[in-house]
């Protein structure tokens, strides 16, 4: 079995701390500020993981049994939204909402396949990827609906904004501020990260450059952005592959100041949702046996 490397780097040092070795895959680290637990998924099921105790706990999400590596915490950390891979299809993978501490799940998206992102920090909206058919055509593209408490709906009446048009889109995220959403998109070629309003207006390349760049998460200060890349010798542009050679980058919110962080053996899995400290120093990831 491959083994798994719960690990924190800080980004003003680069020293890297291994936290926990797991004996199977964990993918896709979230960090509760309010505990210092991590929260992660493996084998379909949601854990926490208690750095102060090395404890790690199955969270109860109900019916979603085959929960993948696109989960959030609320901003109010009293709910977790995970992506469900309904008949165990990814296909047909929905977005639910259940308690933190576990309990039955609600369901966003009835539409599918819908994979979860983020979380606007006013609660009210989640944003997502998603693909849809038009005009007879498969696209992929950044969506957002409203979260769960937020509006009383029946399934039937289920809302979601389009907010990309062009090219392979996903991972998108909300700014600490609520005012932008961080995603990445092929509608250059290579994938790029991006940024736009959270209405979806004014989208601007943050990258430019000859790899493959996923998954850009925001620090809670706003100040940093880290990102995932991959050489595009490796897997094409719409892929996020595991068993990799990657690198994590940082640069400022700006774009500016793009620089590697560490190098990774890695890929799917390593940071697929933002896992920052309140600190906005350090960063949990996710490393694997190389194979």
């Amino acid at each position: 079995m491959q083994k798994s490397y719960l690990n924190v780097i800080d980004i003003e040092t680069g020293e890297i701390t291994l936290l926990h070795t797991y004996e199977k895959i964990i993918e896709a680290p979230n960090w509760n500020p309010e505990n210092e637990c991590l929260y992660f998924n493996s084998e379909g099921h949601i854990y926490r993981y208690d750095p102060d105790t090395d404890r790690t706990e199955l969270i109860d999400t109900g019916s979603c049994d085959d929960c993948n590596n696109d989960h959030v915490l609320s901003p109010d950390f009293t709910k977790i939204a995970v992506s469900h891979n309904t008949n165990h299809d990814w296909l047909q993978c929905q977005i639910y909402v259940c308690p933190i501490e576990g309990g039955e799940a609600t369901l966003v998206t009835p539409v599918k396949p819908s994979f979860l992102h983020g979380w606007s920090p006013a609660s009210d909206e989640l944003c997502y990827c998603a693909f849809r058919i038009y005009d007879g055509a498969q696209h992929v593209d950044v969506y957002k609906t409203m979260a769960p408490g937020k509006v009383e709906r029946k399934e039937d009446a289920f809302e979601e904004v389009r907010l990309t048009f062009e090219g392979f889109n996903d991972g998108p995220e909300f700014s600490p501020d609520g005012k932008h959403i961080w995603y990445n998109s092929t509608v250059t070629g290579l994938m790029q990260i991006w940024r736009m309003n959270a209405d979806g207006s004014q989208k601007v390349q943050m990258t430019d450059n000859d790899k493959d760049n996923w998954f850009a998460h925001i620090s809670p200060d706003g100040k940093k952005v880290v990102y995932l890349v991959f050489n595009k010798e490796d897997q094409l542009p719409e892929q996020h592959l595991p068993n990799l050679h990657v690198e994590l980058w940082l640069m400022d919110y700006d774009g500016s100041n793009q620089s590697k962080l560490v190098s990774l053996f890695g890929g799917q899995g390593t940071i697929n949702v933002n896992s920052w400290n309140r600190d906005s120093r350090r960063l949990a990831f996710v490393s694997y046996d190389e194979i």
